[in-house]
């Protein structure tokens, strides 16, 4: 069996995830983005302001300028599925030219279950022990004899590249595989959402946790809009359209017009004559003196600009 590397994350009972190496990070999207700039913008704030609106806009090519090289080692029937993602690059152990090694996959006992009713391609239910305990002893009998096999017709010299096919999908191979980050949030975005496959559900979140120490704004932007964002059809639209009272728009209009006010005075403070004629610009309609209340409350929260003018923007177009 061969050893789990020390900067590997474990998956299943024998494989693993290892980022083998990297190329950039946010500031090489952020370089991407602002090409004729050069050197691009000069503040880690600036940095992150521009990573969230290329996600919140889907300008892709920026991303896809980081890229990833992972070591990755699972059962085959992962393998297949994982290959289904044909943005990378994959060197894959070879069982023409190199012999299979006795590594096969054995469930834990938790994920035995029975066929989903409701999800085709998923589990579901607790499986009696008794059952569960025949399933695994299934999974090692079978891999056990047909590598038994499979060595003595390699023994006996036949050509591994078709004695190979003797040998079960629950067998471990190996690969490196490099992909870019733009695809590699995709992958990520389906594999580990939780109605993926457990199996493969392990790997993508080990990869992960490698995309958040290398590009952590564009791990959080990534987050905030594809992952726990929401968009709206046309028709989901259309019903908000007719059914959101007026009233509660303003409502969030008028704290959008806090947000702003206090964001804009955080970028570049203003004298506090100036504050309610900045309110005022952003579409406040509180007095003056409810105004200065809310304001030395100290409870308005600061956002990005862009992000809050934009949200107002979509709020606009909701009322009748």
């Amino acid at each position: 069996m061969t050893q789990i590397p020390k900067d590997a994350i474990k998956c299943l009972d024998k494989g693993f995830v290892r980022l083998v190496d990297s190329m950039g990070g946010d500031d090489a999207i952020v370089q991407a983005a602002r090409v004729s700039y050069g050197k691009g913008t000069s503040k880690v704030s600036q940095d992150r302001g521009l990573i969230r609106y290329l996600m919140r806009h889907r300008h892709t090519t920026p991303f896809e300028m980081v890229e990833f090289k992972f070591h990755c080692k699972m059962p085959i029937f992962v393998a297949r599925q994982w290959a289904r993602h044909r943005t990378a690059n994959i060197n894959e152990y070879s069982l023409r030219y190199s012999e299979a090694r006795d590594e096969f996959y054995y469930p834990d006992p938790t994920q035995i279950q029975y066929q989903s009713a409701l999800n085709k391609q998923g589990r579901a239910g607790k499986v009696p022990k008794k059952l569960t305990d025949k399933v695994l002893q299934y999974f090692k009998e079978i891999s056990e004899r047909s590598f038994d096999m499979y060595q003595e017709l390699n023994e006996a010299g036949l050509a591994r590249e078709l004695i190979r096919a003797i040998l079960p999908v629950n067998l471990y191979t190996e690969w490196y595989w490099k992909n870019d980050l733009h695809n590699l949030l995709h992958f990520i975005g389906l594999r580990s959402d939780s109605h993926a496959q457990y199996e493969i559900r392990v790997y993508s979140d080990a990869m992960a946790e490698s995309v958040k120490k290398t590009a952590p704004h564009a791990w959080e932007s990534y987050q905030d809009y594809v992952v726990k964002g929401m968009r709206f059809s046309r028709i989901e639209q259309s019903l908000l359209e007719r059914n959101l009272p007026d009233r509660v728009v303003d409502d969030i209009l008028e704290d959008l017009a806090y947000q702003i006010t206090a964001t804009l005075n955080k970028n570049k403070p203003r004298n506090e004559p100036d504050l309610y004629p900045l309110y005022q610009k952003q579409g406040g309609a509180d007095s003056e003196a409810d105004f200065k209340l809310k304001w030395d409350s100290g409870e308005i929260k600061i956002g990005n600009v862009r992000e809050l003018r934009e949200f107002k923007q979509k709020l606009e177009s909701l009322k009748h």
